[in-house]
């Protein structure tokens, strides 16, 4: 077998392996797993998430979801709470611990610290009669039954099984809260994502200028006006209400097709029946129009009124293309 061969049987087998994992999860869930959601649900307090090395990595991802998700959540490395950072557990604050063997010298000195602070504590683990699961009030079981290093020692299905039940445990209070779109915007303003959700085509066409000519403007008006604002377009106004668009490929239409061009007005040049769309709609409903007509600017109006124009590149620049 050749060297390419045999990497790609490793990292099949490895995606093999955790798969079947993550499916053998859905079996090892109990009413536990619902508890600890309504725990969390109906809690006062905060998520605070602790555990050491790996663990401690997917306690800091899970702390991430929960966060953005709308479960305020806190990390806590489990060696650092027992040197003074145990004070970041307020006294309605749940506590989830993270631990593969449940029985590391840190969380055997943490745990009594907890349980004697009265704080209700979740365990993810994947050994439910370890210590951690004898003291826990609640286990999530991750149990795997090898990890994926051929040695079986580095931590790989097991904190791929953390993972998704931190994930689970997201989605399920996500769900309860009835955390919606506008929430997720809320959370993730200076995302792509989250301007898919909140950025309004105002936004964008504010910090365009306006190009415009009237309908009698000659041609070298239009195409000073078209130059100077830079965006490849201008609008034809009258009485502030738009009633026709020139392009840069108008002007290349035109003169390809006229000799005689010392006259011509924009009414003569124009499109008449432009796309617009009001400012108050979303970005990504401009970017669904330019796609859908395979142009790359459309005309911005407020009641009836002409006020900008919103780009292709300012829908590339905010990351919604």
């Amino acid at each position: 077998m050749n060297t390419k061969q045999s990497i790609l049987k490793t990292a099949k087998a490895t995606i093999q392996l955790e798969s079947k994992a993550i499916n053998n999860l859905s079996e090892l869930l109990t009413d536990d797993f619902a508890n600890a959601v309504e725990l969390i649900y109906h809690s006062k307090g905060r998520v605070i998430i602790t555990g050491i090395g790996k663990s401690a990595i997917i306690a800091n991802k899970i702390v991430a979801t929960l966060n953005s998700t709308g479960t305020p959540a806190v990390f806590m490395h489990a060696a650092d709470a027992i040197h003074g950072d145990l004070g970041l557990i307020l006294k309605d604050d749940v506590v989830i611990c993270i631990s593969k063997s449940g029985n590391t010298p840190e969380i055997k000195v943490l745990v009594p610290l907890i349980k004697n602070a009265k704080n209700k504590m979740i365990a993810i683990t994947g050994n439910k009669d370890s210590f951690l699961g004898q003291q826990a009030d609640f286990i999530l079981n991750t149990f795997v039954a090898q990890e994926a290093c051929p040695n079986n020692l580095a931590p790989t299905t097991s904190t791929t099984a953390q993972l998704v039940i931190g994930d689970a445990l997201a989605v399920c209070l996500l769900e309860l809260r009835g955390f919606s779109s506008k929430d997720f915007a809320k959370y993730h303003p200076g995302g792509a994502l989250g301007k898919r959700l909140y950025l309004r085509v105002n936004d964008l066409s504010s910090q365009n200028q306006k190009p415009s000519v009237h309908l009698e403007a000659s041609l070298k008006e239009v195409i000073v006006e078209i130059t100077e604002k830079m965006l490849g377009v201008t609008a034809v106004v009258e009485n502030e209400k738009i009633v026709g668009i020139i392009t840069d490929g108008d002007l290349r239409r035109m003169l390809s097709k006229s000799d005689d061009i010392s006259g011509l007005k924009a009414k003569d040049i124009m499109s008449n029946n432009p796309r617009l769309i009001n400012d108050d709609a979303m970005a990504i409903d401009a970017k669904e129009a330019m796609e859908a007509f395979n142009i790359t600017q459309l005309l911005v109006e407020q009641n009836g009124h002409y006020v900008g124009v919103v780009h292709l590149h300012d829908l590339i620049k905010e990351g919604i293309i």
